[in-house]
């Protein structure tokens, strides 16, 4: 069953609304900027403006859809997303040196962003179903191989920061499990174990730069470290106020490298000055508490669990790419959701709260979540 869209707005959760929009906005003004710089020829802003109409049809249908409806999709929708992953090594295109992107008409979508969608779904309903149940052995070992499958897939690519979400993102979910103290000891060890092997078996050479340049930016601040270099500058120069939109020295001057992409927190931090990060900082925190707050809220456990991995992937999402830009994280090539530049991450990003104000549209006065 759909809603309207007058009901969708007039029953949605307001706040959230105009959160992802001061967000949006957010990226279209860094975007802007950043075109400043090369030309004016303004292609990534007309290429973000046509992923941003797409986006808003794709959550105004999202929103209407019944969520209780997509349970039965999940496993569907998991095996696509498999599917599109093993597709991609063997037809897709390499930018950047990861071979991850399929590029139609000028035009590169990532399926890892699919992927994000389609394995929070997978998890939201393995979790629901067992949801009464005490979380055991299996569902921490049968979880795992879900989220293990694509995240071996992506590492084929290899995409170390869509492989490290995805962990991250089964991780929040199984701490809203009921994951036990016992499992979790297991799981760092296991993690160690992991990242040990795949130091000396799996990383390419400019992955584990990147790891060695995060820990020690200065070893190679023309090569490896440079990009968090020219980070670290850009957001001390903008101070209180910012250098204003447009007059960056960092971004205009094209010292900073994928400042559309990568490091548009330093763009924004830069030319917007420290208010502006703070009001950046403010949306992200009311668009999260709103989806924990309707999570809470949700009728029913499989609507909860859609609500924490929506707010597991983007807190994690905005954790990792303003990390790197700071140097307090390796720098992944994580986007900064609903405000980098890509439209397969703004389009994503748009049908997480799709299924978010889906469950929020459906709640009732009273509603509380099911333990």
């Amino acid at each position: 069953m759909t809603l309207g869209l007058f009901r969708i707005f007039r029953k949605g959760d307001i706040p959230l609304m105009i959160a992802a929009a001061v967000l949006i906005a957010f990226g279209f003004a860094a975007i802007f900027s950043v075109e400043l710089s090369r030309g004016g020829t303004y292609v990534f802003l007309q290429k973000q403006a046509i992923a941003l109409v797409i986006g808003i049809a794709a959550y105004a249908f999202v929103s209407s859809v019944n969520y209780h409806t997509l349970r039965h999709y999940a496993r569907g929708l998991y095996a696509i997303g498999v599917g599109m992953l093993v597709a991609v090594l063997i037809f897709g295109s390499t930018l950047n040196g990861v071979t991850g992107w399929f590029v139609v008409g000028g035009f590169a979508f990532q399926p890892v962003e699919f992927v994000k969608v389609a394995l929070m779904m997978m998890l939201g309903f393995y979790f629901s179903e067992r949801a009464k149940r005490r979380f055991g052995w299996r569902d921490l070992g049968a979880s795992g191989v879900l989220v293990a499958i694509p995240v071996g897939l992506l590492m084929l690519q290899p995409d170390l920061g869509g492989a490290a979400l995805l962990v991250g993102t089964w991780a929040v979910m199984v701490l809203f499990a009921g994951i036990r103290p016992s499992q979790v000891a297991v799981l760092l060890a296991g993690v160690l174990i992991v990242a040990a092997s795949g130091w000396f078996l799996v990383f390419q050479q400019y992955q584990k730069d990147r790891i060695l340049t995060f820990l020690d930016p200065s070893r190679d601040p023309l090569a490896t470290g440079y990009n968090v270099t020219q980070a670290k500058i850009a957001i001390g120069s903008g101070g209180l106020w910012g250098r204003g939109l447009g007059d960056g020295s960092q971004s205009q001057l094209r010292f900073l490298p994928e400042s559309q992409t990568d490091f548009v927190f330093a763009v924004i931090a830069e030319e917007l000055g420290f208010l502006g990060v703070c009001l950046l900082f403010t949306a992200f925190i009311v668009l999260l508490w709103r989806i924990i707050t309707i999570s809470r809220m949700a009728r029913e456990t499989f609507g909860a669990y859609l609500c924490i991995g929506t707010f597991s992937v983007l807190f994690i999402e905005v954790i990792v790419h303003t990390g790197a830009n700071v140097s307090l994280m390796p720098a992944t090539g994580v986007a900064l959701p609903l405000v980098s530049y890509g439209g397969s991450s703004l389009l994503l990003s748009l049908v997480f709260l799709g299924l978010v104000q889906s469950v929020a549209v459906r709640l009732r006065p009273g509603d509380r979540f099911i333990e």
